[in-house]
């Protein structure tokens, strides 16, 4: 009988690790274009409204090129903007237009507070489509700013 229930237990564990893992996101290589430099970047892509209202929450860490991009059917208001709830790692984010033109770029520090609604939140100041967060200071030290532009076709990161 105890046989059985370890056959039974090694199958199920095996069944179980069949099945896609439920938190991960689809992940692309992409680059920013800045003037005529391409900042190769590794980006998860959260499209449905589930994947954008958990992003980066409860990280440790994030690669050095790596980020999250948040993609919106609809144009967002310039008033709409992120938060930081539960966020553990500080944050750069750059709102971005349906080109993928960066509009606005705004610093984001990670919010200890034990409800969402304690949190500032971070408004883009402009129109948006696309939000991409990456870990503090990258745009700057890459010298990327507003009017530069993502990229998703990996053949411009040459």
């Amino acid at each position: 009988m105890r046989g059985m229930a370890l056959m039974m237990a090694l199958l199920f564990s095996g069944c179980l690790a069949a099945l896609p893992d439920k938190g991960s996101l689809p992940v692309e290589q992409a680059c920013l274009m800045a003037g005529e430099r391409a900042v190769p970047i590794t980006v998860e892509i959260a499209r449905s409204s589930d994947e954008r209202s958990r992003g980066l929450m409860e990280r440790e860490s994030l690669a050095a090129d790596a980020g999250m991009l948040f993609v919106y059917g609809d144009q967002r208001r310039a008033h709409h903007g992120f938060w930081m709830y539960r966020t553990l790692i500080p944050l750069d984010i750059a709102y971005m237009d349906s080109n993928g033109v960066i509009g606005s770029i705004r610093q984001m520090e990670p919010c200890p507070a034990d409800q969402g609604r304690d949190c500032p939140n971070y408004p883009a100041g402009v129109p948006f489509y696309l939000a991409l967060e990456m870990n503090q200071g990258f745009f700057e030290r890459r010298d990327i700013g507003v009017g530069d532009r993502l990229s998703l076709d990996a053949s411009d990161c040459r």
